[in-house]
């Protein structure tokens, strides 16, 4: 559980608590399930890491995008929506090189104009013999992106790194050492579901 779901589901409570006592107990029960749904959204089940020379994926989500021939940059674009877990996670293990924050939009994150005009929080992780890039976005409802980290950290492969708020999207940017091992409309889990594998050259 995410520290925050805590927080917001402890202030609903208290306003249900306060609308129960002073007006009636049916005015109550929205924030008492908007409490419930805090908890819910917050969620931060553990997940079980790939080894090997894969990628992972870092967030929830479904894969709405693969942009890119593997020549240069492909691009792999997930939308999360308020049901997925919302916790991101370092797709490879390495050394965070840089973290770079865009101002932008908040438009709905599954359409293919939110990777290039939403704000944005953009990760390069430096590894062994490789380096990826990911970015946090933020969507129409979410307009808080949490961030764990700092440039010069090290992060293992699927380790917490942030969290969105509220639907979002992330986008993974590989370059043409990897080979791509979702396709667009797949399911996957932050951490757990291998996005790419490592070329072995």
């Amino acid at each position: 559980m995410v520290i925050d779901g805590i927080y917001y589901a402890l202030a609903f409570s208290a306003g249900g608590a306060l609308l129960w006592r002073l007006i009636h107990p049916a005015w109550s029960a929205p924030l008492f399930l908007v409490a419930l749904f805090c908890l819910y959204f917050f969620r931060d089940p553990d997940r079980t890491i790939p080894d090997g020379p894969v990628a992972v994926s870092p967030a929830d989500g479904k894969v709405v995008g693969i942009i890119g021939d593997g020549a240069e940059c492909t691009r792999i674009s997930i939308f999360l929506n308020v049901f997925d877990v919302h916790v991101n996670r370092a797709p490879i293990a390495g050394k965070i090189t840089a973290i770079e924050y865009t101002k932008g939009q908040f438009l709905v994150a599954s359409r293919e104009i939110a990777s290039s005009q939403n704000e944005r929080n953009t990760f390069t992780i430096a590894g062994e013999t490789t380096c990826v890039r990911f970015a946090q976005i933020a969507g129409l409802i979410a307009r808080r992106i949490v961030c764990y980290k700092k440039p010069g950290d090290a992060v293992a492969k699927g380790e917490r790194v942030g969290l969105i708020k509220f639907g979002s999207r992330v986008d993974v940017f590989l370059g043409p050492e990897w080979d791509i091992q979702v396709r667009t409309g797949e399911r996957v889990a932050g951490g757990s579901s291998i996005i790419a594998q490592r070329r072995l050259t």
